[in-house]
């Protein structure tokens, strides 16, 4: 049950940071890069514990919102686009089911085993 609340949550996340991106009048080129955080995962081409490091660092909110607040302080509207954008990933992420990853593989996150248990 928390982990459909934590989805749903970040179901509405998704949404707002959607929203946000529009209204930050930003060239839609820009949404190419939503894809970007998922390189995180050529870790996993090393090692499963490698690659549910380098995922979850590009999957945290910290990242975003360090780079809003920097954009915020700065005024620069780039900055803040592309925290808006990376934000919006994560949060479709785990709306989709899809969590920080546990390092005995991708398929375990925080919110349960993807795909069939």
């Amino acid at each position: 049950m928390t982990a459909r609340w934590l989805r749903a949550e970040s179901l509405a996340l998704a949404v707002l940071t959607g929203i946000a991106f529009v209204q930050a009048d930003a060239s839609l080129w820009w949404a190419a890069l939503w894809l970007a955080p998922d390189l995180a995962a050529v870790g996993y081409r090393v090692n499963p514990a490698i690659g549910a490091r380098a995922y979850n660092a590009a999957h945290v909110y910290v990242g975003p919102v360090v780079l809003g607040g920097v954009a915020l302080a700065m005024g620069t509207g780039l900055a803040w686009a592309l925290a808006l954008l990376w934000a919006n990933h994560i949060a479709v992420d785990r709306a989709l089911g899809y969590g920080l990853k546990e390092p005995t593989g991708f398929h375990d996150t925080h919110l349960g085993r993807i795909g069939r248990g």
